[in-house]
């Protein structure tokens, strides 16, 4: 693979300490990932095009609907899932060279991914995403536009229930178009199985917690992020590589891909609380405070009800019946010390993620990678 040279170049010229403006781990990183998504995406847009076309065959409307999903999952995003079964994947003995057999399992995350967003968008009830209509949003427009009978944000709705599923249908299939023997096509699989297990599981307990947040806490909510975000983000794509790669269960690698996993997953899913509360739009595609005003009990507004003052938590209190002053709740939120909490909470699992990587023998290239992946997950709070 061409990157691979780029990589190995970049590391030999790297200076032995940063230098202002010039992170060397970003740079090999952001070389080694650009082929990477160019790859995966190359696969998606194969693939798909493939799959529309067999709809549409059957029916013009089926083919627009199969149209729609296709644009859901190639709208963009960081394309982080296969980058870590890739490092994954490398860090078990996976050879660049042979990376064509299984690139179709690394494409298939993203398509698992899609039916992840727009189920979530559901039933967050979110207007935006990367900056553009989230689809049940855009499918009502359509609908409202063509004049169609009935309540267009329920068609809205429906159908992208109905698009996540086909997403969901479609990385299974794509999942078995990796060239690998059966035994450990199977085994990759059982992999694949529990993250979508554990992914709703989470999701369950993330909608829950809106509904029974007065029982809810600060463990509970990391709990949340660690089967909704972490295992399907970070753990379990790094353990789906390296299945694909042969190595087992009772690995030590494995044990420490699950160690970094849940440490970067955690650490992810913290920066997304921080983001939505004090993230610029322009940069997060989402309009920001959508978890004050839910009053979901994430980790971050959790440690902000348990650290601040009574008067404090009686402002905090209202915040899911429908305030809006969502800047002066950021600045209330930050006042309590949550904020520098949780800043501490994601510099703890990024150390911990790297002390699990000197636990195991790996090539210093995948070592790299997952530092930097590691970092460039978590520093995403502009």
């Amino acid at each position: 693979m061409a990157n691979d040279a780029v990589a190995e170049n970049a590391l030999r010229v790297a200076p032995a300490g940063p230098i202002e403006g010039d992170d060397p781990v970003r740079a090999v990183l952001a070389a080694y990932t650009k082929d990477l998504v160019t790859a995966v995406e190359d696969t998606l847009a194969a693939f798909l095009a493939d799959e529309v076309d067999a709809l549409s065959t059957v029916d013009a409307a089926m083919g627009g609907f199969a149209a729609t999903a296709r644009d859901c999952v190639l709208a963009g995003g960081k394309r982080v899932r296969p980058a870590f079964a890739y490092w994954g994947w490398r860090g078990a003995g996976g050879d660049p060279a042979a990376l064509p057999p299984v690139l179709p399992a690394f494409a298939a995350l993203e398509l698992l991914h899609a039916f992840a967003l727009v189920h979530d968008d559901v039933m967050d009830a979110s207007a935006t995403r990367r900056g553009q209509p989230t689809a049940h949003v855009a499918l009502a427009a359509r609908h409202a536009a063509a004049g169609y009978r009935g309540d267009p944000r329920r068609f809205g709705e429906a159908v992208a229930v109905l698009i996540g599923d086909l997403c969901v249908v479609w990385a299974d299939r794509l999942l078995a178009h990796a060239a690998l023997p059966p035994a450990r096509l199977l085994d990759v699989r059982r992999c694949y199985d529990q993250m979508r297990v554990e992914t709703v599981a989470g999701q369950y307990l993330d909608v829950l917690g809106e509904s029974d947040a007065a029982n809810w806490s600060v463990d509970r909510a990391l709990r949340v992020a660690r089967y909704k975000t972490a295992s399907y983000t970070v753990q379990r794509p790094l353990l789906f590589g390296a299945r694909l790669a042969g190595v087992g269960d009772d690995a030590p690698l494995t044990a420490a891909y699950t160690r970094y996993g849940f440490a970067v997953g955690e650490a992810f899913q913290l920066c997304d609380d921080l983001l939505d509360i004090y993230g610029n739009p322009a940069t997060t595609g989402k309009p920001t405070g959508d978890d004050l005003r839910a009053g979901k009990p994430t980790v971050l507004l959790m440690l902000a009800r348990q650290l601040a003052t009574p008067a404090q938590r009686r402002v905090l209190d209202r915040v899911g019946a429908g305030d809006e002053a969502v800047t002066r709740l950021a600045e209330l939120v930050a006042d309590t010390g949550a904020v520098d909490r949780v800043e501490r909470m994601i510099s703890d699992r990024i150390a911990e993620a790297l002390t699990a990587l000197d636990t195991v023998s790996i090539d210093e290239t995948t070592r790299t990678a997952l530092t930097g992946l590691a970092t460039a997950a978590t520093d995403r709070r502009a």
